[in-house]
């Protein structure tokens, strides 16, 4: 039996979430790629009725989903010398996330992320990220080894190093026979097909919400004369990106639910309609728990769509990225009620 059943790599961070209903949201139908912006008065000093601090980044995220769905989980990450990175490593112990393989930056500070999160209409946010630490992560040959887990679950990766960090990730991967799923970050998605082809192929999960499947798909079709705007349609990503590799596609898209693509088959699920707080974390909750639900019915993918919903519209109530994850007990009784 392997030591752990997932080690998830990529980013602890901490989060201040601020709510405001004074941000105005303009549509921006013409650009694909940034279909709304929010826009605040110039110069102006923005009342915050509410703000919240908790510990956030998709790695440190995913491992606390996971944890809670009662899978044993380890993280790789690397923090500053710095009280918010002991802090942090706490959090991850108190949630039952092995974190000895979480580095230590000498000269960088914690990762942090001021988030904008709107307390009206669709409480969306938007996040101002300080990489910090973060961008240091380098994995040696040895960073992974005796780690023989079923699953990498790769989030956003930033620095120089992560092409380098991709290699030795799905190197392992392929000696020990372990499973990827992947939700590639900004910087991942802006290299581009060309860049990612050759670990697309051996990804078994790529998880991406609609956004960040437009902009991937970009990066590899010929338009032509062609209106982008087609690929508002997760149907054409899914093939698109399915094409490339992936064993499983999924595309999140909000309030109108989730597709995933397999042998084949398109599915979808829709939202579960819930009170929302925050969106902050949402896309964490939604693909650890798909995978979960995954390892959990041995391939189930409509099982899967279902888990990653639930969770996912569970901590859309909560503020904060980690606050509405749930346990494998309360998911299991919010399932029933699904039904």
């Amino acid at each position: 039996m392997p030591q752990f059943d997932v080690v998830t790599i990529g980013s602890v961070l901490r989060d201040m979430t601020m709510l405001t209903t004074q941000g105005q949201v303009f549509k921006t139908p013409g650009n694909v790629t940034a279909q709304r912006l929010i826009g605040f008065e110039y110069g102006a000093k923005i009342d915050v009725p509410l703000a919240y601090v908790g510990a956030g980044g998709g790695a440190g995220n995913a491992a606390v989903c996971f944890c809670r769905l009662g899978l044993r989980t380890a993280v790789i990450s690397r923090v500053g010398n710095d009280a918010v990175g002991t802090t942090l490593k706490a959090e991850l112990a108190r949630q039952g996330v092995d974190h000895s393989r979480v580095q230590t930056d000498p000269n960088r500070h914690t990762a942090l992320s001021s988030i904008i999160a709107s307390a009206k209409g669709e409480y969306d946010h938007v996040a101002f990220v300080y990489r910090g630490a973060s961008v240091g992560l380098r994995l040696g040959n040895g960073s992974l080894a005796g780690l023989r887990p079923r699953w990498f679950y790769l989030t956003a990766m930033t620095g120089e190093a992560w092409p380098h960090n991709l290699k030795i990730i799905f190197t392992a991967a392929a000696r020990t026979g372990t499973r990827v799923a992947w939700n590639p970050g900004a910087e991942q998605i802006s290299a581009g097909r060309r860049a990612l082809e050759r670990w697309l192929k051996q990804t078994a999960v790529l998880q991406l919400n609609k956004d960040e499947a437009i902009e991937l798909a970009l990066s590899g079709i010929t338009l032509g004369k062609r209106n982008p705007r087609f690929l508002n349609r997760p149907l054409y990503l899914l093939n698109i990106l399915s094409d490339w590799g992936p064993r499983y596609v999924v595309i999140t898209d909000g309030a109108r639910g989730a597709y995933a693509f397999h042998a084949g088959k398109v599915y979808r699920q829709k939202a579960q309609r819930r009170k929302q707080a925050d969106t902050t974390g949402v896309g964490d909750a939604f693909g650890a728990a798909f995978v979960a639900g995954l390892q959990a019915s041995r391939g189930d993918v409509p099982l899967a769509l279902r888990w990653g919903t639930v969770n996912a519209s569970s901590v859309l109530t909560k503020v904060g990225a980690q606050s509405g994850i749930l346990t494998r007990a309360e998911l299991a009784a919010q399932l029933k009620r699904l039904r």
